[in-house]
């Protein structure tokens, strides 16, 4: 490829990072770094005051920064081609309106609120379903096609207010080549005079997002297929500035598992998390969400599956990413989730579960008995929150018992466990391993001539409170023999 590729993502800090902008940034940064001298960069379109949140910034950076993506250029770190924020650079795009309207390209446009509603409600009326103002009805409006230059001049002058619109020609084919879409064509016709500076001299994303993409050399706008439509817009503003556009490609969406686009609310009603501070907060491993995101509307084009982020890198190209929707299967997340998890020692997952429970005010045994812990439980939980909870019991005493797992507490039960207990209570406590602890429960069963979960069931729920878990003679052996009989005494008192 010639030149140096240079890429943007471009959010509105209008909420928090969803996990479609998560994919769509990603996407970005791995075209940019698969290519020699690829820059990836973070670019704030704040252009919509009135739905600016005050913290989405700062969660874009932190999202990015979680999952690895590293920022080349942005408000933070910037480049030569500041500032990185829209807000920041009002006065440029004020002077390529400008420019566009002295060119022809664009037009002044007084119209108030009740003139745009009168227009709208008088083409509705006529048989026109979806009216907008375009190359035909601004020929009714106010504006400087519509007016006297002097009364241009005018209203100017005295600061009437008004937007800058794009003249869209009536009857022409605008066509690119998408990347991942091939050939797009659009007729002009089906399109509105866009505006591009609002009233308040703020450029809409049209303007600024065209003008910010050439001023910072963008090679390459990877962006969500929401705005496939508005790219004849954009092209027909990089041919009245005379300007190449950059190559683009146009992301296919994120389906939700029963169909149609993962909205918001199908998202909440699926139980899938919505933005990328909800996977922060609910401890998946960052490894893990990328892996996934990476494969939902790509493939490397085989079988593989895992792999790291610089892996990702090497293989990513926008040509073996889908046209079609990719469906959202958090429970294939969930399998990245365990793999990833997995893959760390568990002195690493140890920390970590350390590090929740302080959060949450658990407090937790020494550290060998912890990483012990871990060692048994890791294998049985999708993500790291998932040890506290299913290891519950390895901190402390049951203080009731799960009523799935009691239907397994029968009539013969206790006499079961008692003998069990009678059993293992003249072990050392060097003896109580968990081959001798099984070979006891062997011996038992043997003696009553009853089968194995006829007394394995109700001694786990007895010692840990639940109907599952990891291994009950190693966790046995690992919370020692005198919290073992107390356990056990304390289930035969209130089972009986």
């Amino acid at each position: 490829m010639e030149g140096t590729v240079r890429v943007r993502f471009a959010p509105s800090p209008t909420g928090f990072l969803h996990i479609g902008g998560l994919r769509t940034a990603l996407y970005n940064y791995l075209f940019a770094k698969h290519h020699k001298n690829g820059s990836f960069i973070l670019r704030i379109e704040d252009t919509d005051q009135s739905r600016y949140v005050e913290e989405a910034e700062s969660d874009i950076i932190r999202s990015l920064e979680w999952c690895g993506i590293e920022i080349d250029e942005g408000p933070k770190n910037p480049g030569e081609y500041g500032p990185y924020r829209q807000s920041e650079r009002k006065d440029l795009y004020r002077k390529y309106a400008e420019q566009l309207i002295e060119s022809g390209h664009a037009y002044y446009a007084f119209d108030t609120t009740d003139e745009l509603d009168q227009m709208r409600e008088r083409l509705q009326k006529s048989g026109n379903p979806s009216p907008k103002y375009d190359s035909v009805t601004r020929q009714s409006m106010k504006n400087s096609l519509t007016l006297s230059q002097d009364e241009v001049t005018k209203r100017l002058e005295e600061g009437d207010e008004y937007v800058v619109r794009l003249k869209v020609p009536r009857r022409e084919t605008v066509r690119f080549e998408d990347i991942i879409r091939g050939h797009v064509s659009f007729e002009t016709k089906g399109l509105d005079d866009q505006v591009l500076l609002k009233s308040d001299g703020m450029p809409t994303y049209h303007l600024a997002n065209v003008v910010d993409d050439h001023l910072m050399k963008i090679t390459h706008v990877i962006r969500g297929e929401e705005w496939l439509s508005s790219t004849p817009k954009h092209i027909l503003l990089y041919n009245a500035f005379g300007w190449d556009a950059p190559e683009m490609a146009h992301l296919p969406l994120i389906m939700s598992p029963t169909g149609g686009k993962l909205s918001k609310r199908k998202a909440e009603e699926e139980g899938i998390p919505v933005n990328t501070k909800d996977y922060i907060k609910n401890h998946y491993e960052p490894e893990a969400l990328v892996n996934f995101l990476a494969y939902l509307g790509w493939s490397p084009g085989d079988d593989s599956e895992i792999h790291s982020l610089d892996e990702l890198c090497e293989l990513f190209t926008l040509d073996r990413v889908s046209k079609g929707g990719a469906v959202f299967n958090h429970k294939k997340l969930l399998w990245y989730n365990e793999h990833y998890l997995r893959e760390q020692s568990d002195e690493d997952i140890a920390a970590k579960v350390r590090s929740i429970a302080s959060e949450q005010k658990v407090k937790l045994p020494d550290e060998d008995f912890l990483i012990e812990a871990v060692s048994l439980l890791k294998d049985r939980v999708s993500k790291v929150d998932e040890l506290l909870t299913m290891g519950d019991f390895f901190f402390k005493d049951p203080e009731e018992y799960d009523e799935k797992a009691l239907k397994k507490w029968k009539s013969d039960s206790p006499a079961l466990v008692s003998d069990y207990r009678d059993s293992i209570s003249g072990l050392s406590e060097d003896q109580f391993d968990a081959a001798t602890l099984k070979s006891h429960l062997e011996s038992v069963i043997e003696k009553h001539d009853v089968g194995f979960g006829k007394l394995m069931m109700p001694l786990r729920i007895a010692v840990t409170g639940q109907g599952f878990g990891p291994d009950l003679f190693a966790s046995m052996e690992l919370l020692g023999k005198e919290i073992v009989l107390r356990r056990i005494d304390t289930a035969l008192n209130k089972l009986v």
